[in-house]
């Protein structure tokens, strides 16, 4: 059973996907992390995330081992990995990766769940359930800046706000693989809900699914 769980950053969904995998002993991925890896590779190089040759070679030469590295989680990274995920040769290099996770999960899993901005439109369009989580602007930008004061305790809200409106419209209007629901995803809002609201949410809409 494959589950794709989509929606902008700090709507939530990496803590939802998590903790439905964790319910249901199903293999999880988080593919932002695989676009995050590339975007530090860049990084690391020297070279500009904007450099399509220099992402598509950080693509090529990723190593999943590296998908744990604390540095994946820095506000850097995240710039770097939506400026990477942009490009369509890096997308088409992950996407085989992403593909196997779904259809082979690791361990002997029963099922996958795998989250990102393209998994119910591009990464697996017969997914058996499809969520798109979204929430209000405001309360993203609060959860994520609540987030990031732990390594950067200067950061203020307004800029945290504009970066991810940026990132935002940049998920929403890159040419390939743009960030929008599928048409048979199930729309979950979070923007009044705590993740314990929100998971049982998303487990009745599996639960409906697997009866």
């Amino acid at each position: 059973m494959i589950i794709a769980i989509d929606g902008p950053a700090a709507a939530g969904k990496g803590t939802l996907a998590r903790r439905i995998a964790d319910a249901l002993g199903y293999a999880h991925l988080d593919t932002g992390a695989l676009y995050r890896a590339v975007g530090l590779g860049v990084r690391r190089a020297g070279q500009d995330p904007a450099d399509a040759a220099a992402a598509l070679a950080a693509a090529q030469t990723l190593d999943p081992a590296g998908l744990t590295d604390p540095a994946l989680r820095e506000e850097e990274t995240g710039k770097a990995a939506s400026i990477v995920s942009a490009h369509p040769a890096v997308r088409a290099a992950l996407l085989d990766f992403q593909r196997e996770f779904a259809q082979s999960p690791p361990h002997g899993a029963a099922g996958a769940v795998i989250e990102g901005r393209d998994i119910g439109t591009v990464v697996c369009p017969d997914a058996d359930v499809k969520l798109f989580i979204e929430a209000d602007l405001e309360v993203r930008a609060a959860r994520r800046l609540a987030e990031l004061q732990q390594q950067d305790p200067s950061l203020r809200l307004d800029e945290v706000r504009a970066e991810m409106a940026e990132r935002d419209q940049r998920d929403r209007n890159r040419a390939d693989s743009p960030l929008r629901p599928a048409p048979d995803a199930h729309l979950l809002d979070t923007t009044d809900l705590d993740i314990d609201g929100a998971f049982l949410a998303a487990m009745k809409v599996i639960g409906g699914h697997e009866e």
